[in-house]
């Protein structure tokens, strides 16, 4: 504590040992455990391995495309995550694409990085993927999926369109396309 010219210690000096004092004393009572004021020493630690064992850990995030399901002028259909329609193609045969080129650009894929998410109802068991020039396509119901580029956000501007030799259908949560 450091002293004023009258010997006696100084306000600042006062604080600074009572705030040392208060800091040490919530330190030993955080050490303390809550068996009473039984002391903890007689307590073995548990091993590392044994905590992390019994720890549960959060499954892997997932971190495809979301489809999920939303209302429409066709009834609940699918969406993306960002709120765009999802098509299928009438000439597609399961699990196989029949849509390239000028196709492709007018009726992009719907592509996923990883593993497609389900949203509140969309059934997760439907979802699934194709690999088509190089990259994953989310497919539902073994169906692979699209998009109208021409179409904005909640937008369902193209069902029942033919349109490259087929239909274009917009899809309901069974997997079934809405006719």
């Amino acid at each position: 504590m450091t002293a004023h010219a009258g010997g006696r210690p100084g306000a600042t000096a006062w604080r600074r040992a009572g705030l040392t004092m208060t800091v040490v004393a919530l330190a030993l009572a955080g050490c303390g455990s809550d068996d009473g004021g039984q002391s903890s020493a007689a307590a073995p630690a548990a091993a590392p391995a044994a905590t992390a064992a019994t720890t549960p850990r959060p499954p892997p995030r997932r971190t495809g495309t979301l489809i999920k399901l939303a209302r429409s002028d066709f009834g609940r259909i699918l969406y993306d995550g960002r709120g765009q329609a999802i098509y299928l193609f009438t000439r597609d045969r399961t699990r196989r694409t029949r849509c390239f080129g000028d196709c492709a650009q007018a009726w992009p894929p719907v592509h996923t990085r990883g593993e497609p998410r389900a949203g509140r109802g969309v059934d997760v068991r439907l979802l699934g993927t194709i690999v088509r020039d190089g990259r994953r396509q989310v497919t539902y119901a073994g169906h692979p999926l699209y998009f109208y580029a021409n179409e904005g956000r909640n937008e369902v501007r193209c069902q029942n369109v033919y349109e490259f030799g087929g239909k274009w259908l917009v899809v309901k949560s069974s997997g079934r396309p809405v006719t």
